[in-house]
């Protein structure tokens, strides 16, 4: 089979290769997936870049989409042949969704409704289902202020739309040049982030209380928001990211006053159930064609390098694919 992979970690450019590789065989309970897009995502570039490599050799990438092509035992033949998107495709496994074919358990290939293309499902695994474990995490939203930062990126974009549909109001932070996506996905009021106080127009825009609630995607950038007042009392902050591996210093004595509750999760390991759920909604709106969808640049396998340098780059709105011919 045709694949990427990088045997050291470093620059894109650098490290990964394009090759020839033996396609895997499914084992007990998996099944194996014939690829046709595959989703790449800020995660994938972090870990090629800098994180330990976990085998001798790693296909990148978790998300993708494409049919199953066989099964293993275990496995109902009847799955053969099926439409299917994947999740945690590398996660705590070296070979990925950056190939032709993938080997993994059945339950981690999810059925892709006929209405969805391959590339849109590439995009499930890491953006939509972060985005909605994010707003399940808040309970009931109807009447609420939630406060969505970077709006406009691929999970923001996800999540106003959920949280939308729970019945929040959404104030979104979005640069200029990627407002129109968080208006796009619903949100009801979008603040520049590099020319507006966020706070001041988040308390302005809520009778002075502040938000219910922050979906935060970079601590490092945002905690400052509730140490300057952006939350009511006994507000929750959900955070999935930052863009710093590093400690980051919390504002104790704003969060104690104020009971603040700041909730991490790591999208890769969602417990069954919290999976299950957000699976379950993804597919509910997905065959109601209710989502919208964005996708930005499109690349062959063979130009992998260049996918991952617009991932680095932040240049590029929308959801990064790989055509897998």
């Amino acid at each position: 089979m045709k694949a990427a992979w990088y045997e050291n970690n470093g620059p894109a450019r650098k490290v990964l290769n394009i090759g020839e590789m033996e396609p895997p065989d499914p084992a007990p309970g998996e099944v194996r997936v014939r690829l046709y897009a595959s989703g790449v995502n800020p995660s994938d570039v972090k870990s090629r870049s800098g994180r330990p490599l976990s085998a001798p050799r790693i296909i990148p990438h978790s998300d993708g989409a494409g049919e199953i092509e066989a099964v293993g035992p275990g496995v109902a033949h009847s799955r053969v042949g099926e439409r299917v998107w994947v999740w945690n495709g590398q996660w705590q496994r070296p070979f990925g969704t950056a190939a032709e074919f993938i080997c993994l358990p059945e339950d981690q290939a999810v059925t892709l409704p006929d209405n969805v293309d391959y590339a849109t499902g590439a995009c499930f695994g890491i953006p939509a289902l972060t985005a909605i474990h994010a707003v399940n995490l808040f309970g009931p939203l109807a009447g609420k202020a939630l406060l969505v930062t970077g709006a406009g990126s691929s999970v923001g974009f996800y999540a106003v739309q959920f949280a939308k549909a729970a019945g929040a109001r959404v104030l979104g932070t979005a640069s200029r040049e990627r407002a129109a996506l968080a208006r796009e996905a619903g949100a009801d009021f979008v603040i520049d982030y590099k020319t507006k106080d966020i706070v001041k127009v988040t308390r302005d825009l809520t009778g002075g209380n502040g938000a219910d609630g922050i979906i935060d995607m970079d601590l490092s950038s945002t905690i400052h928001l509730v140490a300057d007042g952006a939350l009511v009392p006994h507000g929750k902050v959900i955070c999935y990211g930052s863009n710093v591996a590093r400690e980051i210093p919390l504002p104790f004595p704003a969060m104690l006053w104020n009971s603040i509750t700041l909730q991490f999760f790591l999208v890769y390991d969602l417990l069954p159930d919290q999976r299950m759920r957000a699976i379950a909604q993804l597919l509910d709106t997905l065959r109601q064609n209710t989502l919208r969808h964005h996708l930005g640049e499109r690349f062959p396998l063979e130009r992998i390098a260049d996918a991952h340098e617009a991932v680095e780059s932040g240049g590029v709105s929308g959801n990064i694919v790989l055509d897998i011919s």
